[in-house]
């Protein structure tokens, strides 16, 4: 077969000029995205130009189109909000402002736009595309422009990027900024909750979502809420009573506060407002409980980028260029958005049209449908939610995680569900309902756990399983508990107490677990290295020429350092998956003299250079070793220091990511134990003995999967502890290509155009 691979040195920008625009409300990583546009632009060779003031700067031309160069993103990456500025232009929705805005594209060469904004944003850019050719025709009988320039830049290029906190588009997973706006949600709510404990109040949040409940949804489920009110799903009459029932169990059950989150578009069946005033009126007059309302406002708009907002930002900001570089005149405008891990292209006007019928079906009352058409990482929240705040799931709804009431489950942090294999399970405690309230927003493992194998002790485990009855596990680990998980599945021949279902889901923060391209844990640490990052980065603000030295976890798998570089901005990341030697070594401390010297020629106020080294790398290269040859080799040019992160990004309250994925993953873990039980219940016991009864479950691209974990033996390196392919190894071109190295890039990948209906159908069984 010819070989179908496509690299990014066969496509060429040159003679290509790209204006880059934030529109409408500010997110939190539009930064990351416009810097990865610019630098991707000017590494293939095209112009790129900021279009400072969203469309209004389109349309008033002058210096509101400036190009950019490589230097006027250095420091971006970390700053919230849009440095290029956003506003809401009247003009733009006018023929006269529209066809003024061709104009001062044209006067510029600028036929390929990137526009990160909301739906709103988007739909105008598609209307600017379609009245091209004749806005040009009309610029051309006027004499503004003349004949051979309308034929030059005959055709304009659209691709979006979808901008908006609310994650309110149809079409992506996630929108740039929602993971920031989880962010401040959860440190407000994680803050209240000490107040709220010590005085035993209820506290009522109002998040933001005009029309879309995500933000309230998701914050609900990472903080363990009472009750949550969302638009798409209003409650149904008599609520106030099931509510105040609720939380007055929760007292009677000895827990000294309610949470309740309310987003700012929640209505009832009649369409009318809850607001948080009526829900504390509510709660004081029925319950009299002390009751305190906190509206977060635009707080959730501001304030640093996450990590997977600048991860996710700087792949669609790469992905984007791919898109426009690849267009030809009869290619529709798209969007690039995320499916489970995944980049993809989907036609904006199906995103557009798909987001316009859910304000629809809400305002017509058909509430399930406008569910099932905020997709699926919407719906299964929702369904998620319903079940953990043990609320029966209406039958009538589409869903995928229903289960046994027996099984008590609750939104908790990975270490916490019902049962925890530890050692030789010589502590067993039965955990009920309301033992576990509390646990989500909790680091590390509330239970308890330790590195010891099964194997030598494999007697007394299964004496202790025959004791207390168990009849299945779940297992929550790194790489001990996948070893762990082969181990007693080997040992069921010997005895008949390991003949259970069993399922392990990944907990590590070195995300080296075999069968599942995410872990929990690993978000929160990316999250605990970035910040760390821009604290050095502020602090040699003010010494300029500086070179940083990192060391970050992970054993032999360079997850955390290569997807921290790229989250951080680093200059290089040295990995033991990516050899190098004393060559390469040298040519990047050649790359950063260069650049150094063309930072003081600019006059840069902030000069910082990050290199993330994994601590593993290399036998021979240790950090102490880069240091001294950084330190030695850029005598005069810049100085050099060095940090070890150590535990500290193993500490600390759990990422929003974290607590959602732990969350779900966790919960569909409970209903395949459930099924299973039923599956292999014969004569009065259980008895499991086949490959499919021990599994583990993982994030593959974009789905959830069960797999045996006797299948996984062949796609594990178990001398280094790693799997033997790595999806974000992937990344590691974009990090270097954003660092100005010139490198080998796969694109093989990019340029399908999925429709969304196909998408969705595809993926029905993901998270």
């Amino acid at each position: 077969m010819p070989d179908t691979k496509k690299f990014i040195e066969n496509l060429s920008g040159a003679g290509k000029c790209i204006g880059v625009l934030t529109s409408g409300g500010d997110a939190q990583g539009m930064n990351a995205a416009v810097r990865a546009v610019v630098r991707m632009g000017i590494y293939v060779g095209a112009k790129v130009y900021f279009i400072h003031e969203g469309y209004q700067g389109m349309v008033d031309g002058g210096d509101n189109i400036k190009e950019a160069s490589w230097e006027s993103v250095s420091s971006m990456l970390q700053v919230g909000g849009t440095v290029i500025g956003s506003a809401r232009c009247k003009d733009f929705r006018t023929h006269e402002g529209r066809l003024h805005a061709a104009l001062n594209l044209v006067q510029r060469g600028i036929t390929n736009l990137c526009v990160i904004g909301g739906d709103g944003s988007l739909t105008g850019a598609n209307l600017f595309r379609e009245e091209w050719s004749g806005l040009l025709d009309e610029l051309v009988q006027s004499g503004e422009i003349s004949e051979e320039a309308s034929q030059i830049h005959s055709a304009l290029h659209i691709v979006g990027m979808v901008g908006s906190i609310d994650n309110d588009f149809c079409g992506t997973d996630m929108t740039i900024g929602t993971d920031s706006a989880l962010h401040r949600i959860i440190e407000v709510v994680d803050a209240i909750m000490t107040t709220a404990q010590s005085h035993q109040r209820t506290f009522v949040l109002e998040v933001m979502g005009r029309h879309c409940g995500y933000l309230a949804l998701v914050s609900a489920l990472a903080c363990g809420a009472d009750w949550v009110l969302i638009p798409e799903m209003p409650p149904k009459d008599g609520w106030e009573e099931q509510m105040c029932y609720k939380l007055s169990e929760n007292r009677a059950d000895k827990k000294r506060l309610n949470i309740i989150i309310v987003a700012e578009g929640a209505i009832d069946q009649s369409n009318k407002p809850i607001t948080t005033e009526l829900i504390k009126d509510l709660v004081v007059r029925c319950l009299g409980f002390d009751t305190r309302v906190t509206i977060l406002g635009h707080v959730q708009r501001g304030g640093t980028p996450s990590a997977f907002d600048r991860i996710l930002a700087s792949r669609m900001g790469v992905e984007a260029v791919l898109a426009l570089l690849e267009a030809s005149p009869g290619t529709p405008a798209c969007v690039v958005s995320l499916c489970g891990n995944q980049a993809v292209r989907v036609p904006l006007m199906e995103c557009v049209q798909m987001t316009q019928e859910v304000q629809k079906a809400m305002d017509e009352k058909r509430f399930e449908e406008a569910v099932r058409l905020r997709g699926r990482s919407f719906e299964n929240n929702l369904n998620t939610y319903k079940l953990l705040s043990h609320r029966k799931i209406d039958s009538e709804l589409p869903h995928k995680f229903q289960i046994q009431t027996q099984a008590n489950v609750h939104p908790i942090s990975a270490a916490s569900l019902i049962f925890f294999f530890s050692c030789f399970l010589s502590q067993i405690k039965e955990i009920k309902w309301g033992d576990v309230g509390g646990w989500t927003g909790q680091g590390g493992s509330l239970l308890g756990t330790k590195r010891t194998l099964p194997a030598k002790h494999i007697d007394k485990i299964a004496e202790q399983m025959r004791i207390h009855n168990i009849n299945a596990l779940l297992v929550i680990g790194g790489f001990e508990a996948y070893l762990g998980l082969m181990e007693l599945q080997a040992a069921r021949s010997k005895h008949a107490e390991l003949c259970v279902p069993m399922v392990m889901v990944p907990a590590t923060v070195s995300n080296n677990i075999p069968g599942s391209d995410l872990s929990i844990g690993a978000d929160t640490a990316l999250n605990a290295i970035t910040d760390t990052c821009d604290r050095i980065k502020q602090s040699a603000s003010g010494t300029k020429r500086r070179v940083f030295i990192i060391e970050t976890m992970g054993g032999y798998c360079g997850y955390l350092a290569t997807v921290g570089g790229l989250a951080a901005g680093a200059d290089a990341a040295y990995i033991y998956e990516e050899p190098f030697d004393i060559r390469e070594l040298q040519s990047n401390v050649e790359h950063l003299t260069e650049k150094m010297k063309t930072s003081i020629q600019r006059g840069l106020v902030l000069r910082y250079d990050l290199d993330i080294l994994h601590r593993n790398c290399s036998e021979n290269y240790t950090t102490d070793f880069i240091y001294q040859l950084y330190n030695e080799e850029g005598k005069g040019v810049f100085d050099c220091r060095k940090n070890v992160l150590g535990h500290m990004q193993q500490g600390g309250a759990p990422s929003p990511f974290d607590r959602n994925f732990g969350t779900k993953i966790a919960a569909k873990a409970m209903q395949w134990i459930s099924k299973k039980l039923k599956e292999f219940y014969r004569e009065g016991r259980v008895f499991a003995n086949t490959e499919d009864s021990a599994c583990l479950l993982g994030m593959r691209r974009r789905a959830l999967v069960f797999q045996p974990v006797v299948q996984l033996k062949d796609e594990t390196d178990f001398v280094h502890r790693i799997p033997k392919e790595q999806w974000w190894l992937r990344l590691r071109p974009l990090m270097k290509i954003l660092a100005k190295y010139k490198t080998s890039y796969d694109v093989s990948d990019s340029g399908q155009l999925e429709h969304i209906v196909r998408l969705r159908a595809k993926d029905i069984s993901a998270i």
